[in-house]
């Protein structure tokens, strides 16, 4: 018997700034039903107090501080396993998710059995490309929009338990949620941003309200994982990566076919061979 309400994942590590603002908008915007699960990676004592402040919280539920950073994927199991809620959700230490995300998405995810993960959008609003977007656009019962897509960001998405059910947790050779939401969505769940987009503020941005990267002294000392990545050295390079980023999930195709495992690793051979853009 599955408890209704959703199960919230919340992984901190060494982001104090980012995640007092994050994780007291989280718990501002849980409705009573909502449990979040916080999991501390690392020794960081500052970033460690902030989340101490607030485990006494009405909707803190667990918490768990593994001493080594183990990233991603045993946190986000331990979630999957033993959370028993009709919802599952992860939102990232660097994002300010909308108010009213849970309400808005539960009430799609009701209207629509098909639906697997619907997220909120992490891009700036000015990234939306209309005239790309607009062939992905589909209306679905209940007069709920979604911009139809095989995975969505690892933050502020709102995910059916019924998907972990049938599909179990992540596999040591799935990097993170978009693997994982690619295999949900090859058992036939619809996933995508909700739309119009609920937009969650990523802090990594520089063009976000909150950002701590406002120069590039910044970004050399607070540069997110992602960037380090991506390559980028400067601001500049790190924000025409995310643009790029935005722009690219709106232009690939959500037919499924395009995700194959062998057509994806073919589309990386060719780029290494500097075949294929």
């Amino acid at each position: 018997m599955r408890r209704p309400g959703v199960d919230v994942l919340m992984i901190t590590y060494n982001r104090p700034e980012y995640t007092r603002l994050s994780l007291e908008r989280l718990l501002t915007s849980a409705p009573e039903e909502m449990r979040v699960w916080l999991w501390h990676n690392g020794t960081d004592e500052e970033t460690l107090a902030v989340v101490r402040e607030r485990l006494e919280h009405p909707n803190v539920h667990r918490f768990h501080h593994s001493l080594e950073n183990v990233r991603l994927r045993d946190p986000t199991n331990w979630i999957l396993e033993q959370g028993d809620s009709e919802y599952v959700s992860k939102v990232d230490d660097d994002c300010l998710v909308p108010e009213n995300w849970i309400e808005v998405l539960t009430k799609a995810h009701e209207a629509e059995p098909s639906f697997g993960a619907l997220g909120c959008w992490r891009f700036m609003p000015e990234d939306f490309d209309e005239a790309a977007a607009r062939k992905k656009i589909r209306e679905f019962k209940g007069g709920h929009k979604v911009m139809c897509h095989p995975w969505v960001e690892g933050s502020g998405f709102l995910l059916k338990r019924a998907c972990v059910d049938r599909v179990g947790s992540l596999k040591s050779s799935e990097s993170g949620i978009t693997d994982y939401l690619i295999r949900v969505a090859f058992n036939g769940w619809i996933n995508g941003w909700y739309f119009p987009f609920l937009w969650q503020e990523h802090m990594d941005d520089p063009r976000a309200p909150h950002t701590l990267l406002k120069s590039d002294a910044d970004f050399e000392k607070y540069a997110p994982l992602s960037a380090a990545l991506s390559g980028a050295t400067t601001i500049a390079q790190w924000e025409q990566q995310l643009r790029n980023s935005a722009a690219q999930v709106q232009q690939l195709p959500s037919n499924l076919s395009y995700y194959y495992p062998w057509r994806r690793s073919l589309r990386r051979l060719l780029i290494r061979l500097g075949l294929k853009q």
